[in-house]
């Protein structure tokens, strides 16, 4: 069978299935097994594909996952992240559009402690949303923020989709961490800058209203007690890393462990607090586990069928520019955020991805961040983008959809300045990896 009828055949399957309300690890599983029957040589195939099962979800990196998840749960559960939102309310004073930038503020803080960009998102928008609508803020000025500001989680480390990533991609996980951490910060600051350019524009969208300002000395007490302290949280992720003290896995099981010293030191934690945070764990670690195993067979199908082998020879046979290529593969991922969710696109398109960014001689890292970057605009993209609908769900009643789209459009072009920036400037991602001990 020629390489294109096997990849058509092998894609077809997946979206087929999708397409008829399959879940998603149970549609990459059934078309793997078609294919190791195809092209592996029926039963000894499947054998052979069921052998690899193990390998694929038993690698010590991926203790990192669950992990990550526990130590978003915790922070949430906890309440620590209400506190943090009351800290930067009463820091700001009156400041024009102090809700708005608050918003990316907490996204920013939010971001180094959940992994989790729609957790981000959801967060954000319960505690914001009608405190800005009361105060007679704009959509733009409140839904904007807010859905740009929950992407960061997919940047800023830790992030559970870039720990799959690199999982999936076969490529160093702390690295690719690392590696989102400025380029993340980076985007904060501009979403920043747009806000104050349309508080700039109308005023009226974000009016002022009177606030108890608290004093200087109020302000470094709050600041000590409930943001100082995430810093713990940040170096026991980000600080171990880059230190070269711990892997991943390790930086994670800190980082919830810090978590958990800092809910102890705030007394919340409790045994309510600790069930709900295992348990929510448990649901979004098994369903990940499920889809890493689907995925890396599905890799191994295509490649055994030469379908990817057969890409890569069609995709470095035209005279396009690395570049142009770069940019294709990108528009690619935005087309498919627009009918499929981030995990989907990662499992369609890395077997194929990479292999070309290897062959046109992209560094993987810098490569898996620019996916990541995609991914978190796919996010924001219509009709389907997940984070579009999570903020329908935790908008006032009456929001429009088509109003939430309007709101984002200005932070899609942050995300693309960020890109421009990382093509122009690799260093951006790669300064923080080569740093790493």
């Amino acid at each position: 069978m020629e390489w294109w009828m096997a990849a058509i055949l092998m894609l077809g399957m997946v979206i087929g299935l999708m397409a008829i309300c399959v879940p998603v690890a149970f549609a990459f599983l059934i078309a793997n097994v078609v294919g190791a029957w195809i092209f592996m040589g029926g039963w000894v195939g499947v054998e052979q594909l069921a052998a690899n099962v193990g390998e694929a979800v038993s690698s010590f990196v991926l203790v990192t996952v669950p992990m990550f998840v526990l130590m978003g749960n915790l922070f949430f559960h906890s309440g620590i992240a209400l506190k943090i939102i009351e800290t930067l309310d009463r820091s700001m004073g009156r400041a024009d559009g102090r809700l708005s930038y608050i918003s990316v503020l907490c996204g920013t803080i939010f971001a180094a402690l959940s992994g989790s960009n729609m957790a981000n998102t959801a967060m954000i928008g319960g505690l914001l949303l009608p405190q800005m609508k009361q105060r007679g803020y704009a959509s733009h000025m409140s839904i904007g923020p807010i859905i740009g500001s929950g992407g960061l989680a997919l940047l800023i480390p830790p992030s559970t989709l870039a720990v799959l990533l690199g999982s999936i991609a076969q490529i160093n996980i702390a690295d690719l961490l690392l590696a989102g951490l400025i380029p993340g910060l980076v985007l904060a600051l501009l979403y920043v800058a747009t806000i104050w350019i349309q508080v700039r524009r109308d005023p009226s969208a974000a009016p002022a209203y009177d606030v108890q300002v608290a004093s200087t000395g109020e302000k470094l007490f709050l600041i000590a007690k409930y943001i100082l302290p995430m810093s713990l949280v940040v170096f026991c992720v980000v600080g171990f890393i880059l230190l070269g003290i711990t892997t991943p896995s390790e930086a994670a099981a800190f980082g919830v462990l810090s978590v958990l010293i800092l809910a102890a030191c705030y007394g919340r934690l409790s045994r309510d607090m600790l069930v709900k945070s295992v348990m929510g764990t448990l649901r979004v670690s098994v369903m990940v586990f499920f889809i890493i195993l689907a995925s890396k067979t599905f890799s191994q199908v295509l490649a055994f069928s030469g379908a990817t082998s057969g890409m890569i020879r069609w995709a470095t046979a035209y005279e396009f520019t690395a570049l142009t290529m770069l940019l294709i593969m990108f528009a690619v991922l935005l087309v498919l955020g627009m009918f499929v969710d981030a995990i989907s696109m990662m499992l369609l398109t890395i077997p194929i991805f990479f292999p070309i960014a290897q062959a046109l001689g992209f560094d993987p890292i810098w490569f898996g961040l620019v996916m990541l970057l995609a991914i978190e605009m796919s996010g924001t993209t219509p009709p389907f983008g997940l984070l579009l609908f999570v903020m329908q769900g935790v908008a006032p009643p009456g929001t429009s959809y088509w109003s939430i789209v309007r709101a984002a459009a200005p932070y899609l072009i942050c995300d693309l300045i960020l890109l421009g920036l990382l093509i122009a400037m690799p260093g951006l991602a790669l300064w923080l990896p080569e740093l790493r001990l």
